[in-house]
């Protein structure tokens, strides 16, 4: 039984129309009056105006600003750990054939299974005995340590549909296995990099409840507890809310955009190898 034609664009524009609804609220809202956005926050913003960015930009206490740091440095620094150790511990992994790897490779996938707000508490626990509470290191450490098997189950799928004889080969001409690493296996894998790291870039920018808890709702702010902050317990300005909201989105998106076009390789290409 075959599904009626008009069926398969009916469901395709409900899908669209749930992403692109809460995308024109926020910036129908943006450029909107404040005193219309909770009159209709659905109507068209009409006249535009800039306010609310130039508010946001201008705040005194440099919220937008500091959130914006924070989040670049702990996002950039994040990503790179997790790219490089995720590359060569997959890489080892795919490469040994030997049973306590197979026992490695489970429990790290077993990690994949584990909500971050289950482990929050004993991390919290760790960071405050290292003295990384309330840092900045504390929550890269925890970002590294969370997401790091996703980034191993990408690889090594990757890295088992290439020729191992390609290895094989540099290894005969006298390069070192670090060599053979960095110089050939890694540049066959900028279709996997370019995944992991938009997931890990997304993933990490757009995190709420660690930040919170591991920075602290006074000691420091990334871009989504900036925006917690911007709204008060009586009264919240709707207008520099949504302001916050559309550039917060904006670094994340370029970044994304930049790398989009090895992304869709990248996942098929460990799922139909090995």
């Amino acid at each position: 039984m075959t599904a009626p034609p008009w069926l398969r664009p009916l469901g395709a524009l409900f899908l669209s129309a749930l992403f692109a609804v809460p995308l024109y609220l926020v910036l129908a809202n943006v450029f909107k009056p404040g005193e219309d956005i909770a009159r209709d926050p659905i109507a068209p913003p009409v006249p535009p105006t800039l306010d609310h960015i130039v508010a946001v930009l201008t705040r005194p206490d440099q919220l937008f600003w500091v959130s914006l740091t924070n989040s670049i440095v702990v996002t950039a620094l994040s990503v790179a750990v997790l790219t490089v150790l995720s590359a060569t511990l997959g890489h080892y992994l795919a490469r040994t054939r030997r049973r306590w790897t197979r026992v490695l490779t489970l429990v790290l996938l077993s990690g994949l299974m584990i909500p971050p707000q289950v482990i929050l508490i004993p991390i919290a626990d760790v960071l405050n005995l290292l003295g990384l509470m309330t840092t900045l290191q504390g929550l890269v450490l925890f970002n590294v340590g969370y997401y790091v098997p996703f980034g191993v189950f990408v690889f090594t799928g990757f890295i088992r549909g290439v020729p191992v004889e390609l290895e094989e080969a540099a290894l005969l001409d006298g390069a070192g296995r670090g060599q053979v690493f960095w110089r050939i296996v890694f540049p066959l894998l900028r279709p996997a990099t370019a995944s992991v790291m938009i997931f890990f870039g997304v993933w990490i920018w757009n995190d709420f409840i660690n930040p919170l808890v591991i920075l602290g709702p006074s000691q420091g702010t990334t871009v989504t507890t900036g925006i917690y902050r911007s709204i008060g317990q009586y009264q919240a300005d709707l207008g520099s809310v949504f302001a916050l909201m559309l550039l917060a989105t904006l670094p994340v998106l370029l970044f994304y955009l930049f790398l989009q076009k090895h992304f869709v390789k990248g996942l098929t290409g460990g799922a139909t190898k090995g």
